[in-house]
């Protein structure tokens, strides 16, 4: 396996979801998060050891990355696509006060895609609704409540473009979680392999001048003291 390299820049770009021979969640499974991703924030916000957590995993990428890196980890998600995956909502995490050292989130943007059965999933309700920030936010307070002081949480977001309308989620995120955390800072993630870079949609795109969504949001921030 080529050496990894820590990135260095706010512009990361991972072609592929994951790296060397050892699959880290499914690349099939909707939504995946890049892997390389996750090794990234790993190495620089976390030791051997230490307790990663993943409120919403969908496939496990965190929880094989982490075990690779000899962290301790638990992944929670309402729709369960494994065995070392807890069923649970991740706005009300079962983990005492002030006990986690990292948290990792790659959260729903909207209602775009079909993430679970279950009516708890804050996936079924749309970007345009205030209710999904008002649902995000009992997240980020869970989050809070759980981490140890200081330490970082990395939270994946992206806007939506659908039907003429933008809606920056991402600022829109960010308003709130800046309440709990103390921003680190924002990193972009280059899209790949999402169901609209096609030449169909690039053709649309120009002949109706609007703009694909060309990447995502990587909130870095660290839990704060006082709100």
């Amino acid at each position: 396996m080529t050496e990894l390299q820590i990135e260095t820049t706010t512009l990361w770009d991972f072609p592929k979801q994951n790296y060397g021979t050892t699959p880290h969640g499914n690349n099939k499974y909707r939504g995946v998060t890049p892997a390389f991703v996750i090794w990234n924030l790993l190495q620089r916000y976390t030791v051997e050891g230490d307790l990663v957590i993943d409120p919403m995993c969908g496939s496990g990428t965190t929880i094989d990355v982490a075990k690779e890196l000899k962290r301790r980890v638990i992944g929670y998600d309402l729709n369960i696509v494994r065995d070392d995956i807890i069923k649970n909502d991740s706005r009300i995490i079962p983990l005492e006060n002030d006990s986690v050292d990292f948290v990792f989130i790659d959260s729903p943007y909207s209602d775009n895609l079909h993430y679970s059965d279950d009516e708890r999933c804050i996936g079924k309700i749309s970007c345009e609704n205030i209710i999904f920030y008002n649902e995000m936010e009992k997240v980020a307070v869970e989050i809070r409540r759980i981490l140890k002081p200081s330490k970082v949480i990395a939270w994946i977001i992206a806007d939506q473009w659908i039907k003429k309308k933008f809606t920056a989620v991402g600022f829109l995120l960010w308003e709130r979680l800046v309440k709990y955390f103390e921003p680190i800072d924002i990193v972009c993630l280059t899209r790949h392999n999402q169901t609209s870079n096609t030449s169909f949609w690039h053709r649309k795109a120009c002949e109706y001048n609007f703009y694909l969504r060309g990447f995502k949001y990587l909130f870095i921030m660290r839990k704060r003291e006082k709100t």
